[in-house]
């Protein structure tokens, strides 16, 4: 399977991006959603968590508290290297389960960390959804009703624009219109499609 890896800093349009490639017939795997999945009611490593951490971690309904989890490892950074190293292996097992069962020309593999993490190492090509600061800046606080303060205090906690831009592959600029968007999507998808036909020739 040819996977292409989508990635951008917060408020770059990933989403929008990929639901572009989805509505194109194109499978989609979301790092997001597959840490959720490893950590679902009833899994192992949710009773692992819960067992190290405290019934207190769990929420009423006995799903992860993500909230009350986050505050604990970013105070201590050893319960940080214990949780990693608990999630890590399931998260890339996951992952890897989800992208071989994809059934589209090529796949999508979607994530926030897949420049700066082995995450990329899933990934024949990188795509980067490049934006100007100012637009994350703006986009986010509208999205999420967030400060600017708060928004450029995620964004100084991910890699920088230049850094994720060096791991490019491909970039879509994406500071324009929805139209203009689409229109750069369309010309990957088709880019794809060939690098997919061509990848058994590659010795992969």
């Amino acid at each position: 399977m040819f996977v292409v890896g989508v990635t951008g800093g917060i408020g770059s349009g990933k989403t929008a991006v990929t639901n572009i490639f989805a509505a194109l017939g194109i499978d989609i795997v979301d790092a997001d959603v597959v840490s959720r999945i490893v950590v679902e009611p009833g899994t192992p490593a949710l009773k692992k968590i819960a067992a190290h951490f405290g019934a207190s971690i769990l929420q009423t309904d006995g799903a992860l508290n993500r909230a009350a989890l986050r505050q604990i490892v970013f105070k201590d950074l050893s319960e940080k290297t214990w949780l990693e190293q608990l999630l890590h292996p399931l998260i890339a097992q996951e992952t890897q389960s989800q992208l071989q069962q994809a059934t589209s020309p090529y796949v999508i593999f979607v994530s926030p960390l897949l420049a700066e993490t082995a995450q990329k190492n899933f990934c024949d090509r990188l795509l980067v959804i490049d934006v100007s600061e100012d637009m994350q800046l703006q986009r986010t606080m509208t999205r999420d009703s967030n400060s600017a303060e708060q928004v450029q205090r995620i964004m100084a906690a991910q890699i920088c624009r230049e850094a994720r831009l060096r791991f490019a592959d491909d970039v879509i600029e994406n500071n324009g219109t929805q139209e203009q968007l689409h229109e750069q999507v369309l010309e990957m998808h088709q880019r794809y499609l060939i690098l997919a036909k061509q990848k058994p020739n590659l010795g992969n």
